[in-house]
């Protein structure tokens, strides 16, 4: 064989892993299927759809670094079949109308969300063992204001105190209330279930005082549902993750994981004093930054409720709720 001159033809190279064409446009999933977000265990999501098929799948990468929690309404492709094995993915979040978040400390600015598009917080104490903290209790109705939620004070433990005291705390404030007891036939379960049926609910509180008790008597298969629901990897308990289930007549409620505290490190006066129309109308006279508290120079809400524009009881209370987020100690 003559030897003869090289040219690029004889030069062969693999093409690259990034060779094929890219494009800005990205799929419509017109057909995507609607479904609601139950449970969050591990990258890996359990939801219902509207017919009641029961799915698990992961975020697409079309989501980017949107975060997905309990409550969300999104969309699916990918096996919806709902088999042991199948696995859609995540490709769009809807709006949310509502978003309960809290920081793990008031010096933390990052917010971490709990639960989206929930109508209603529980907040439940018990009246005794453990012993009331209103403080704690302050800064879940501060969290409920600020994210969009109608609060509602569950006091459970009837048969161990009087609720009076507990009661007439936070009756300035508006805050609906129900007092309940033990046993399946108490009243005061009846009037939360009553009040739960037909709505999306988040219970929460802090480890004790009866919030599992209470997610049993509302749901009464809940261990099964909770089994059914937690069907993502190898599952968790309802104690150290969220979970939704359905209320027998309609509606939802999210059984949430006991808390020790509940950081508002994200949370400014300002949206707190949006829940108080009342007042939010005199600090409109108060000279820019004030915080609205007792004793603050140019402060005018004392003398907008001395003018009878609002209650002294109802400026105490949220006075009381601002001075949560000036105060940077644990609660």
């Amino acid at each position: 064989m003559s030897p003869r001159e090289l040219d690029e033809d004889d030069v062969r190279v693999r093409p690259g892993r990034g060779s094929r064409p890219r494009t800005r446009t990205r799929p419509a999933h017109e057909d995507a299927t609607p479904a609601d977000v139950l449970a969050v265990d591990r990258g890996r999501f359990r939801l219902r759809t509207a017919d009641g098929l029961l799915i698990t799948a992961v975020r697409a990468r079309e989501l980017g670094r949107r975060g997905v929690v309990v409550g969300d309404r999104v969309a699916l492709v990918g096996d919806r079949t709902g088999g042991p094995d199948a696995l859609a993915r995540i490709v769009r979040l809807e709006p949310r109308t509502s978003l309960l978040r809290r920081t793990p400390d008031d010096s933390d600015p990052v917010e971490r969300a709990v639960v989206a598009n929930a109508e209603v917080l529980v907040v439940v104490t018990a009246l005794a063992d453990p012993v009331p903290r209103p403080r704690l209790v302050d800064r879940c109705l501060v969290a409920a204001y600020d994210g969009g939620l109608a609060p509602l004070l569950c006091l459970t433990k009837r048969d161990l105190a009087d609720p009076a005291e507990l009661l007439a705390l936070y009756a300035p404030l508006g805050v609906d209330s129900v007092v309940t007891g033990p046993g399946a036939e108490d009243p005061g379960v009846a009037e939360l279930r009553a009040r739960l049926s037909g709505r999306v609910s988040v219970l929460f509180g802090q480890s004790g005082v009866g919030k599992s008790t209470l997610v049993n008597l509302l749901v009464p298969d809940a261990m099964r549902a909770v089994g059914e629901v937690t069907g993502v990897g190898k599952g968790r308990h309802t104690s150290s993750s969220a979970v939704a289930l359905p209320l027998p007549g309609g509606g939802t409620v999210v059984d949430t994981p006991g808390v020790r505290s509940f950081g508002l490190g994200a949370v400014t006066a300002a949206r707190v004093l949006a829940a108080f129309p009342d007042l939010a109308e005199g600090a409109a006279y108060c000279p820019p930054g004030c915080d609205h508290l007792a004793g603050t120079v140019g402060c005018t809400l004392a003398d907008w409720a001395a003018r009878g524009r609002a209650t002294p009881a109802r400026l105490d209370s949220l006075r009381r709720l601002l001075a949560a987020l000036e105060d940077a100690s644990p609660p």
